[in-house]
């Protein structure tokens, strides 16, 4: 059975939301709240795989504590563009997070049904704390009561991608959060 096609779109021909020196300067100063907010401690980044991945290696960098990594892979979207509203864990830790500050780090909060899930599993492993940390928030989209301690940027409900966002595992690779033509989808 062969594969649906995605539409060919050059990321050229996407409007850039945010630059890639916009997105390093917010990444910046997220970093340096974070080093604040845990001085003296040190803390474990969780990323959401796969778009969270390039912005959680630039946080990493950014915060000047002494932080390490996890990553859990979920799935919502699919392939596609809209979330079907069922969340499954696909990969959990692989290390022990009990009695450490936590920060799960995330691409998108829209719905929030990926974060609630996530907040839920993670307070089961009895962490010291636990903060959410996402490079776009879509507040409109909300269908669950959630809120990041950590935002990069707020954006209208319009798809994105670039900076480790897709559309159909394709453009994750580009510098820039650019708008997605919604003809095109």
């Amino acid at each position: 059975m062969a594969q649906p096609t995605t539409p060919a779109v050059p990321a050229s021909e996407c409007e850039i939301l945010f630059s890639a020196d916009q997105i390093a300067e917010r990444v910046k100063a997220i970093g340096k709240q974070i080093s604040d907010d845990y001085k003296g401690d040190s803390i474990v980044l969780v990323g959401v795989l796969k778009g969270a991945a390039i912005f959680l290696a630039d946080l990493a960098r950014a915060i000047e504590v002494d932080n390490t990594f996890d990553f859990v892979a979920v799935s919502s979207y699919g392939k596609g563009k809209t979330t079907s509203g069922a969340v499954k864990l696909i990969k959990d830790l692989d290390t022990p997070i009990e009695g450490k500050n936590v920060i799960v780090v995330e691409d998108i909060l829209d719905t929030g049904l990926t974060l609630s899930y996530l907040r839920r599993l993670m307070l089961q492993h009895k962490p010291a704390s636990l903060k959410i940390a996402t490079c776009l928030d879509k507040p409109e989209r909300r269908l669950v009561p959630i809120e990041a301690d950590y935002v990069g940027f707020s954006i209208p409900n319009q798809f994105v991608i670039g900076y480790g966002m897709d559309y159909a595992e394709k453009y994750r690779n580009v510098a820039d959060i650019r708008l997605f033509p919604e003809d095109k989808a």
